[in-house]
């Protein structure tokens, strides 16, 4: 039986030296996030028949799949996407970020909770920096809650392959349009046009600092689902996805600092912070800027995340 962790409403890490098995904690998504339910994998099969092959029962009585193989991820992404979400087809290519989707629609839900304390409900327009291949932010937003989207990525390849991806949907083709930002250096100059605006922008920045930090991140996660080697883990992603120079918290600082010049441009800037030791120094930087900011705290089995929101 594969090593795994439960996708349901459980978190669950084991190994067989000896066979333990413990539980974490459980899920704490939005209230309004459909994955708050454990997953009708007979359901998702029917929309997606080439899942069921990689669906097992767990020690737990529970159907599961492998989260430790790629096939496996991808399978049970795109039945997700197509069931849950009424996708017609949605790929990735070897080596790409296959994202969780339930942490990923959370936020979006608290984005929604926080334009609705603006009173902003309807015609929403928002903006994704760094949307990658996946392109899986502005999915969400659109077939939840009909949003339109602008998502930009520096990648051409990721750009193209995002693009496929919304042509594969009506629904997505009308509410989603991707730009290629072909300036690292600028997060928004390039990217956002005189006459756009936007209510929110979103980001889920690179996380590591250089290649290798990325490495002993796969290394770390090994070992914690006692695995055998990198190879075996779905901890795909293509160097922009997964680090830049000085990490998340230079990125962010950066980001603060060019969204001054866009502050009449976008309602609310917002940006997952996964460390939350990077806290501090992002707080000094909107204080500095005299920003007015929130942190917004979310959380998924035993991982705990946040993102910071701000606005001049």
């Amino acid at each position: 039986m594969p090593n795994s962790i439960d996708s349901q409403d459980l978190t669950i890490l084991f190994t067989w030296r000896p066979p333990i098995f413990v539980v974490i904690k459980p899920n704490i998504l939005h209230p309004k996030n459909i994955h708050n339910t454990p997953y009708d994998f007979e359901a998702l099969i029917g929309s997606h028949p080439e899942l069921a092959p990689h669906v097992f029962v767990n020690p737990y009585g529970n159907q599961s799949i492998d989260f430790s193989k790629p096939a496996a991820v991808l399978h049970f992404n795109k039945a997700i996407l197509k069931h849950q979400y009424g996708l017609a087809d949605w790929n990735i290519p070897d080596g790409y970020l296959c994202p969780p989707i339930p942490g990923r629609a959370d936020y979006i839900h608290h984005i929604a909770d926080l334009l609705e304390e603006d009173g902003i409900k309807y015609n929403i327009r928002g903006l994704d920096i760094g949307v990658g291949a996946n392109c899986i932010y502005p999915i969400l937003a659109s077939q939840i809650y009909d949003w339109q989207m602008v998502g930009s990525d520096i990648s051409l390849t990721s750009v193209t392959i995002a693009k496929a991806n919304t042509e594969a949907t009506p629904s997505l083709l009308k509410n989603i349009r991707i730009r290629h930002q072909t300036d690292p250096s600028n997060i928004f100059k390039g990217l956002i046009n005189e006459a756009d605006h936007f209510h929110f922008s979103l980001c889920n920045p690179p996380f590591h600092a250089n290649a290798e930090s990325a490495a002993r991140g796969s290394l770390r996660k090994v070992k914690n689902l006692r695995l055998d080697s990198a190879e075996e883990l779905n901890f795909g992603g293509q160097a922009n996805e997964l680090w830049c120079n000085g990490g998340e918290a230079l990125f962010i600082k950066r980001m603060i600092k060019q969204s001054v010049a866009y502050s009449r441009q976008v309602q609310w800037f917002t940006t997952l912070v996964s460390k939350k030791e990077n806290l501090a120094a992002i707080y000094k930087q909107l204080h500095k800027l005299k920003a007015v900011y929130k942190t917004v705290p979310m959380a998924q089995g035993n991982k705990q995340s946040r993102f910071v929101a701000w606005r001049f």
